[in-house]
């Protein structure tokens, strides 16, 4: 009777064991992504990216944003949540690039490997950025423009924020472009209108109305661009204002089919949140990953939206 009582023991310890074994096979690794929003057709090609990453690499993401891209304390809540959560990796696109570092701080002292996707941080904690060249693409926008209005004239800005670095360096780099190649071109304003459609129409119209001798528009994001070209057709200046735009949802590709927006800057989204989760795969394993991964952007218009190179990175 001992005899027995002991092999079922036994068995019983190993059948425990092997369940042991098998639950921590099962177990993927865990990274939470915290995006700058969900309101964009943006945010949904990058998460689109993610998910492809997530089931190559077999790891577990989850992926969320605040309902607007103002909503800095929002997203702080979210990046508190997930530490909280203990992950194995966290990826952030920060609406401000200074507010997120003591949590960052956080996270490193507790040996959870940081990634940025779309928009940096002001700290070397992040071990990658998966991101744009935003600086470089401003200046995309700002040549495009120059070269559609003849290189001379009134132009100006609605970007969504001045404190991503997304916002700052679209910004920049249109602005700087502007001021070192077309010195008889005169950027007279530069407004920010959150990403949000409507603020940024009662902006472009705004500004449209204190210009009446504007020649161009630049919106620096999704939601900045389609702010413009509501202002431009509410007030009946299509043909009179050329707008240069940046990102590739259906309302601008519409925008741009039908005339209404000469062009925009399109970024690579599905490349960003792919390239992001790949890079907090390789850190969670211990590999090295570059500091900064360039995911690329190209400039598309009416002649060439349906070419090879840009259909892939357009996302309506």
């Amino acid at each position: 009777m001992r005899r027995k009582f002991l092999v079922v023991l036994l068995s019983v310890a190993m059948l425990a064991a092997l369940f042991s074994c098998w639950t921590h096979a099962a177990e993927k690794p865990y990274i939470a992504m915290i995006s700058k929003g969900f309101q964009h057709q943006f945010w949904q090609a990058v998460k689109l990216g993610a998910e492809r990453a997530a089931e190559e690499f077999g790891v577990e993401i989850t992926f969320e944003g605040p309902e607007s891209e103002s909503q800095v304390d929002k997203q702080i809540d979210m990046l508190t949540a997930a530490l909280a959560k203990n992950p194995d990796a966290i990826c952030i696109a920060a609406l401000d690039s200074k507010a997120v570092i003591p949590f960052l701080e956080q996270a490193d002292a507790a040996g959870i490997p940081i990634i940025g996707f779309d928009s940096g941080v002001d700290s070397d904690i992040p071990l990658a950025t998966a991101a744009t060249d935003n600086y470089a693409a401003g200046a995309l926008a700002a040549d495009n423009l120059a070269e559609l209005i003849g290189y001379e004239g009134e132009v100006a800005v609605i970007v969504h924020d001045q404190t991503s670095h997304t916002g700052v360096m679209r910004r920049d780099g249109f602005v700087d472009r502007i001021k070192e190649a077309y010195p008889k071109i005169t950027i007279v304003d530069i407004q920010y209108g959150g990403g949000d459609h409507l603020r940024s129409t009662d902006l472009a119209k705004a500004i449209i109305q204190a210009h009446p001798n504007l020649k161009g528009f630049f919106g620096g994001n999704e939601g900045s661009a389609i702010g413009v070209i509501n202002a431009v057709i509410e007030m009946n200046m299509q043909g009179k204002i050329v707008i240069a735009g940046f990102d590739s949802g259906r309302l601008q590709l519409d925008a741009i089919r039908s005339g209404v927006m000469a062009g925009a800057v399109t970024q690579n989204p599905v490349g960003i949140g792919y390239e992001a989760v790949k890079a907090a795969y390789m850190a969670i394993n211990g590999e090295p990953v570059e500091k900064t991964i360039d995911t690329g952007c190209y400039w598309f218009n009416k002649d060439n939206i349906e070419a090879d190179h840009i259909k892939p990175l357009l996302y309506d």
